[in-house]
């Protein structure tokens, strides 16, 4: 690997990991920065969708990561800083002291992407989920059940914010996913490729335990308080998880680990997920 010393918060050759905070929020032109050992790991291994473009370490840190580092492709740049270097460039003390820069999978027509899953797949679809916690713990619960992929509407926040992917543990950076499209498309891709569309509400008049667990089926997940549009529920099935003690609902990333696990834990789903 290349190994670069950095002792200069200005240098040019780390400038995009400059600002941090500031630049989550106005995007990276088609590259983004993870954050941690964990997330390092899968974007240097063979399951990552994303190409690592940089890395920027705590010189403290260099030695525990070599093996996570072996897997980067050679021409991959690995810069090394004092913390104190580390902290100028990323405006805030980064205790962590692990950054890497990669580039975002090239898009997938939504069409091609359904139409690569198997005859039992599962796949998680969300409308307007704005909450980056809330993102990384979906794709984290996609990645942990086996689903196919995640389809996010045009409303939702983007997976690719530092801290969706260090929730998600990597997930985002492994998973097949599609983004951009309004709710209504989403669905009607998912009906053409022959899935079941399931809204998770707590409307519902149908419980979750009665849902089908083999043949192609989606999970519907909308954002907390509104929940998903009633024009979105009606074009689906609705289904709800029963709930005691005065609350209506869950977290809604707690919801879809709860329907995934219904579905892909019954008849052939458990065998298609854990072979994935």
């Amino acid at each position: 690997m290349t190994i670069i010393r950095i002792e200069d918060p200005a240098d040019a050759r780390i400038a995009a990991f400059r600002d941090i905070r500031e630049r989550d929020l106005t995007g990276r032109e088609g590259l983004f920065v993870a954050e941690g050992e964990v997330v390092l790991r899968v974007l240097a291994s063979p399951a990552s969708r994303c190409r690592p473009v940089a890395v920027l370490l705590a010189e403290s840190r260099l030695e525990a990561q070599r093996e996570a580092l072996a897997g980067l492709p050679e021409a991959v740049p690995v810069h090394i800083a004092p913390q104190a270097v580390l902290d100028g460039i990323a405006g805030f003390h980064l205790h962590r002291g692990i950054l890497a820069l990669g580039e975002k999978p090239a898009p997938v027509a939504v069409d091609d992407c359904l139409a690569a899953t198997d005859e039992n797949a599962v796949i998680v679809a969300a409308s307007g989920i704005g909450n980056h916690d809330n993102m990384g713990g979906i794709f984290r619960n996609a990645a942990a059940f086996g689903a196919a992929g995640v389809l996010l509407d045009d409303r939702c926040c983007d997976p690719f914010y530092r801290k969706a992917i260090r929730v998600s543990v990597g997930a985002v950076l492994r998973t097949p996913m599609i983004t951009g499209l309004t709710a209504g498309a989403l669905i009607a891709a998912l009906e053409r490729h022959g899935f079941e569309v399931i809204a998770l509400t707590p409307s519902a008049s149908e419980d979750l335990s009665c849902m089908p667990r083999s043949g192609r089926r989606a999970i519907l997940l909308g954002s907390e308080g509104p929940g998903l549009p009633a024009a979105l529920i009606a074009r689906c099935r609705a289904a709800g998880i029963p709930m005691s003690g005065g609350f209506d609902s869950l977290n809604v990333a707690t919801a879809g680990a709860v329907a995934l696990h219904h579905l892909t834990r019954g008849g052939d789903g458990i065998t298609k997920a854990s072979s994935r």
